[in-house]
């Protein structure tokens, strides 16, 4: 990983320097055994720990949660990687990592196999992870071994960001990549596209094996998994609006999203999140994250609050507290009927709320 500079030289010429990260990598496997005395025993939002492991002067543990995280992924297992000696507050460390459902073999299923981006763990955000990493219903009928799974997980710390040595310039320029281009003129023109997606009423055509399957791990299992459906060339989808799914389906094959009107982007964002997170596609989930703490507003912070809070959007979350440390924004969020909403149906975020609030 690493970003490069340049800057014309006295005399006249050019030069160039690194700025690279030093990492170090390692992993760890956890072996949940006796799954049907674990299940449904220690309840939604309990864990289970791994033992201690070391990377990059860090001792790290995985957390499994066999009834799930809340009561949105409660018919999923889902899993953390999670920082067990945090630094000093005020100080971060970036990692990325790597969770692996492991086969009978003792190698990776692909179609459960997720991948984080570079994230920072810290003194409050000491656990990052994926909500939906399998369902259980997936887990039972196909990757139990005995009473037994595995879960593998590979970890990349940053140690140090250094500068290299200046070097000459590279003569020959390389453009950027331009292959989302040769992929939304696919999808424009809908050449090969070989199955038909409906949602809201409306079909959308796709190219199933080529691009979704790549993009999402949900797709990868319903195409190519065990669980995969017996029709695979006509998806229907019943939890999403035809204009959501027509910019989640822009962003699959772009890697961007389009222009959306001002007006509606908070709740494009939204929808967009939630699609995202069902579907496990990380950088659309954290662009929505990022969108909606930028267009933060009183009418929306409520329902954007609880979206945080069921798809595990810690930053978002964050965002969201910060924003309510405002008398008027706060004022403003008990006297909306989003209040009421928020009060019965997460009474302990509110809770959460009010106690941060109290310490300003």
């Amino acid at each position: 990983m690493g970003a490069t500079s340049s800057s014309p030289a006295a005399s006249g010429g050019s030069t160039s320097s690194t700025v690279c990260a030093r990492t170090e990598t390692g992993c760890h496997v956890l072996k949940v055994d006796g799954y049907s005395q674990i299940k449904g025993a220690l309840g939604i939002g309990n864990r289970i720990k791994s033992s201690k492991f070391k990377v990059g002067g860090h001792s790290w543990c995985i957390t499994c949660f066999p009834d799930g995280y809340n009561n949105v992924n409660a018919d999923c297992v889902c899993v953390d990687l999670y920082l067990d000696n945090p630094p000093p507050a005020g100080s971060d460390i970036m990692a990325h990592f790597k969770m692996s459902l492991l086969d009978q073999a003792g190698e990776p299923v692909p179609a459960y196999t997720r991948t984080s981006i570079t994230v920072s763990f810290s003194s409050t955000c000491q656990s990052r992870g994926f909500l939906n990493f399998i369902e259980k219903y997936v887990l039972e009928s196909s990757y139990l071994n005995g009473d037994s799974f595995k879960i593998r997980c590979d970890v990349t710390v940053v140690r140090e960001i250094c500068t290299e040595t200046p070097m000459e310039e590279e003569s020959i320029f390389v453009p950027p990549s331009d292959l989302h281009c040769h992929l939304g003129a696919i999808l424009a023109k809908k050449v090969g596209a070989d199955v038909t997606v409906e949602v809201g009423g409306e079909k959308f055509m796709a190219h199933s094996r080529i691009v979704l399957a790549a993009r999402s791990p949900v797709f990868m299992a319903a195409l190519f998994g065990p669980m995969k459906e017996n029709v695979s060339t006509h998806v229907r989808i019943d939890d999403m609006e035809a204009k959501v799914f027509k910019v989640f389906l822009h962003f699959i094959y772009n890697d961007s999203l389009p222009e959306i009107k001002e007006g509606d982007k908070m709740v494009m964002a939204q929808h967009l999140l939630v699609a995202a997170d069902k579907y496990n596609m990380e950088r659309l989930k954290l662009i929505c994250e990022s969108v909606l703490s930028k267009y933060m507003d009183s009418s929306l912070v409520a329902t954007t609050l609880v979206l945080a809070e069921q798809h595990g959007c810690h930053g978002l979350k964050k965002a969201c507290f910060k924003f309510l440390k405002s008398p008027g924004n706060l004022t403003a969020l008990m006297a909306s009927d989003d209040f009421l909403h928020l009060k019965s149906s997460c009474p302990s975020l509110l809770k959460e709320l009010l106690a941060k609030i109290a310490k300003r």
